[in-house]
């Protein structure tokens, strides 16, 4: 579209001379366009000297501005010989012509002026560095290179960072570049003179590009953010650069890198490079602490070039000053430094780009995302309007009068009008940024309570703990300490609070980021305080692992539970982002924690009753299987090929398979395979079949128990299996119905009914699914059932008893016993029954209960239920009355509707004798029958 038909907006005239004359120049344009020309030329001798230049340029180019920008840089990228320097510098006065008049005429928004400006930079470089290791190359300086390597620049790449990076080049900017090279192509005899020769390189590319010329410049290049600039070469080793990242890398650093991209030269190798620092930018957990250091840097900036104090609009630094383009900048990147680890989404280069995705994901506000668009916007048409008057790289308003009057006709505007927009704007960007920034250091919200006096011996101890050794955790901490004191004496019992959250501290390794999220997010204090009151076990695991409590701000999660389907695709959604293998395990079990963690915290807060928690913790196990079995399986192929036959299915047992689990449970499962006639794997290691499904069995139990760096999975219990322990780990599906069929036990048909496939092939698992009914259904003598149920009984009778009546699982009358004669009813009915209530349904049916009878099993049973799953959050062994604090045995109570705990254990001693007589009657009835 020609440029006149884009016009909305044109400068006024400033220099009524310098409008006339660059008129002149373009007579043959239309009157709309030479007003544009004439106002462009009129408030910035720089456009003028530039419409002189390039007039007949010009006149042609405004048929099509967008395509004469981009013939400008496409040519200018394979620019090459000894006139490039000359050649670039024409092509950027073209560029910067043809993007300020757009500019200014209202006809290409901000993003794409910048666009434009920074797909020439990239253009130039890329000619000024295949022109630089063109020269390296023919003097033999370039181990084993030769000019067919210029197509990928024998392995170096120009990191294009800041606003070049994002996209977002003003208009007379400096380029900040990093340049790295590939060492991997070259022998390490050869390393020495590699760089030597990139050093050069990089020198030449820099100086055809910033030395000022009769022609001018083309840009002004920067080399001064790569790692260590004070001592190290202008073009590194990718592995050095790295190597520096990893240990010695600073927060600026990791909010540079947001913005990097490889600009020109060996773009795949730069692309490898930037995923590999992908750890060190997005950190795994929630970086609160990247606020503090942000702020820092603010501060750091405004001492350093005397920025401080009150907003006044003469030689106000639009960029580093208050309320400026940097302020902004720092908002938005900070945000996605804290929350990039967790979110892929967040991680964009572009400053609104940023913003808007924030606010699409909840982190900042919709109406101050917006909001900071439009000043960012504004901020930057100033910018750019400053630096196109002589084309010098500055960013601070005029200091006359003159000045103003010149800038305002150059944005089209009364001076009284510009200046009242400018202070409103950079007010306003500075009260958010503020808000935000020294939010970080916010003194408590609670007053310390004077009432309680807390042991001073317990807290003179805290500064002696890991995660206070720091100097930095020791700050924070004191800064947290009145308002945790203030919420700890608001507790029942005080001391009794005070007591356990001193355990928590002990135990926590490091205090920064925890500390610094509880800074950024006091409502969270509230819920640890009740989390390490109420539960001693979720308050060691929360030492161990606080940064499950990202998920508390980053997620759903006080949101509807999604159930095992959606888990697992979530799960496995984010295991296909996770990398190599290892990774994968440790991010299972990062995922896996959070969603643990949420289901205790809702059953903690009475979100979610036990039946439900139970449930949770079973569809959370489900899925982890589901998810990463396929991922064991993979990785196992690689190195013996895929599963011989049909592969292989996970079946879960006991709880598992019945889908009521606890927080401390462990998984019961076997793995069926069927190998289908075929004796050996197909791969660089091929296995016999056997051996190959037991092996990949262990690979599954490693993964899940192996502890790793972010911990265990679960444990894994396989004893269920075809022989017990002494049976192999992984069985052949005719090997277990043959098993099944002629040589079990009772007591595995009785756990054969609550067994469920929860991993593997589809159609395998129906199958396997479908051998267990057929194997429930075969014809059994009543009598006998009774009789091993009676036995096996009186054995678990003889060698466990329950530790106090608060052990719910253990003992006559209580789960483990009712669970017996639901699996015996089942078996004698023929069918599965994953739910107690259907195989106490079942013993009704064959005659062994009464309707009655079978209602009462089965309120005893879902109240033993009830208490071992509420006790499991507050300890991984039986609770008893005498060890739990006040506030875990007002959660126990409550968790089953009782007013104390007296009461409850009244109400589970009543329980036990009323279904230990039931089944009692049951198992002797039919056993003396005739």
């Amino acid at each position: 579209m020609p440029l006149a038909a884009q016009i909305t907006r044109t400068p006024r005239r400033f220099d009524d001379a310098l409008a006339v004359e660059a008129e002149a120049q373009v007579p043959d344009l239309p009157p709309e366009l030479r007003a544009l020309v004439g106002g462009a030329a009129s408030c910035a001798p720089y456009l003028a000297a530039l419409i002189s230049k390039e007039a007949a340029w010009l006149q042609d180019a405004v048929a099509a501005p967008a395509a004469a920008v981009a013939a400008v840089v496409d040519t200018a990228r394979h620019y090459e010989g000894a006139d490039l320097a000359d050649a670039l510098r024409q092509a950027k006065r073209r560029v910067a012509l043809m993007t300020a008049l757009a500019d200014l005429g209202g006809a290409w928004t901000l993003e794409q002026v910048t666009t434009a400006l920074t797909d020439f930079a990239d253009a130039a470089c890329q000619a000024a560095l295949r022109a630089g290791l063109a020269a390296q190359i023919k003097r033999g300086k370039l181990p084993g290179m030769t000019l067919d390597d210029l197509a990928d620049a024998a392995g170096m790449v120009v990191l294009a960072m800041g606003k070049m990076g994002a996209g977002e080049l003003n208009y007379s900017s400096d380029i900040d570049l990093i340049c790295l090279f590939d060492e991997t192509r070259f022998e390490a005899d050869d390393f020495h003179d590699a760089r030597t020769a990139f050093v050069r390189a990089t020198r030449a590319m820099s100086a055809t590009l910033s030395d000022l010329t009769a022609e001018g410049y083309v840009f002004r290049t920067d080399l001064r953010l790569r790692p260590d600039s004070g001592v190290t070469p202008v073009c590194m080793a990718m592995e050095a650069a790295e190597r520096y990242y990893e240990s010695l890398g600073r927060t600026w650093e990791r909010a540079a890198y947001i913005k990097a991209r490889a600009a020109a030269g060996d773009i795949a190798a730069g692309n490898r490079f930037l995923k590999t620092l992908t750890p060190f930018v997005w950190r795994k957990h929630l970086d609160f602490a990247a606020i503090q250091d942000a702020h820092d840097m603010r501060l750091a900036i405004r001492a350093h070039k005397g920025l401080g104090g009150p907003i006044t609009l003469p030689g106000h630094n639009m960029k580093l000053g208050r309320g400026g383009i940097r302020e902004i900048e720092f908002f938005t990147q900070t945000r996605q430094l804290i929350a990039g680890g967790r979110d892929v989404d967040l991680r964009v280069r572009g400053t609104c780009d940023g913003l808007r995705i924030l606010a699409e994901r909840g982190w900042v506000p919709q109406d101050a995302a917006e909001t900071l668009v439009d000043h960012y916007t504004a901020h930057r048409t100033v910018e750019h309007r400053l630096q196109m008057l002589r084309d010098a790289q500055t960013h601070d308003l005029p200091q006359s009068a003159e000045g103003f009057a010149r800038l305002a006709a150059f944005m089209d505007s009364d001076v009284d009008d510009l200046k009242k927009d400018l202070h409103r704007r950079l007010s306003a960007v500075h009260d958010l940024a503020e808000g935000f920034f020294a939010g970080s250091g916010a003194q408590p919200t609670v007053a310390p309570a004077a009432s309680h006096a807390f042991d001073e011996t317990v807290l003179d101890r805290w500064l002696s703990y890991p995660a206070l050794r720091s100097p930095r955790g020791a700050a924070l901490f004191e800064q947290l300490k009145p308002d945790l004191l203030a919420r700890l004496a608001q507790a029942s019992k005080p001391d009794e609070a005070l007591l356990a959250f001193d355990g928590f501290l002990s135990g926590l390794p490091a205090g920064v980021q925890l500390f610094s999220l509880l800074q950024a997010n006091p409502q969270l204090a509230d819920l640890l305080i009740e989390t390490i009151n109420t539960s001693p076990a979720l308050a060691a695991h929360l030492s161990r692992n606080a940064g499950v409590f990202d998920a508390v701000i980053g997620g759903d999660f006080f949101s509807d539970w999604p159930g095992e389907g959606e888990l697992t695709r979530l799960l496995a959604a984010h295991l296909e982002e996770a990398g190599d293998y290892e990774t994968r395990l440790d991010e299972t079990r990062r995922w896996a924690r959070e969603w643990h963690f949420r289901i205790g915290v809702h059953l903690l807060r009475g979100l979610t009753g036990p039946a439900q928690a139970g449930r949770q913790y079973a569809d959370l196990a489900r899925a982890v299987l589901a998810a990463l079995w396929p991922v064991v399986v993979d990785q196992f192929a690689t190195r013996h090929g895929p599963p011989p036959g049909r592969g292989a299915v996970i079946l879960g047992m006991g709880s598992l398979g019945a889908g009521r689990l606890t927080a401390t449970s462990d998984l019961d499962m076997l793995v069926i395979y069927d190998p289908q006639d075929q004796d050996m794997s197909e791969g660089p290691r091929p296995l016999a079949t056997r051996l190959y499904y037991a092996r990949l069995t262990q690979a599954m139990i490693t993964a899940m128990t192996a502890p790793m760096a972010q911990g265990k999975l679960y444990e894994i219990d396989m004893r269920l299996r075809p022989s017990g322990n002494q049976g192999p780990v992984a069985t052949a599906l005719n090997s277990f119905e043959n098993y099944q069929k002629s040589e079990a036990w009772t007591w595995e048909h009785l756990a054969l009914t609550r067994a469920r496939v929860v991993a593997g092939p589809q159609a395998l698992g129906a199958d396997v699914e479908a051998l267990c009914a057929t194997i429930l259904s075969l014809p059994r003598a009543g009598n006998d059932i009774l009789s091993d149920v009676a036995e096996m009984r009186e054995k678990i009778a003889a060698a466990k008893s329950p530790v106090g009546v608060l052990d719910a699982k253990i003992g006559k009358g209580r789960m483990q016993d009712i669970e017996l004669l639901a699996q015996a009813g089942a078996l004698l009915t023929g069918t599965a029954a994953h739910q107690i209530s259907e195989g106490l349904a079942s013993a009704q049916e064959a005659g062994v209960l009464t309707a009655d009878e079978a209602a009462r099993l089965t309120t005893a049973y879902d109240t033993c239920w009830a208490l071992q799953c509420a006790g499991r959050l507050l300890s991984a062994a039986p609770v008893q009355g005498s060890d739990l604090g006040q506030a875990g045995a007002a959660f126990l109570a409550q968790s089953l509707e009782c007013d104390t705990l007296s009461a409850l254990e009244a109400r589970m001693d009543q329980h036990y004798a009323q279904a230990a007589g039931i089944i009692d009657a049951a198992l002797n009835a039919r056993n003396d029958a005739p």
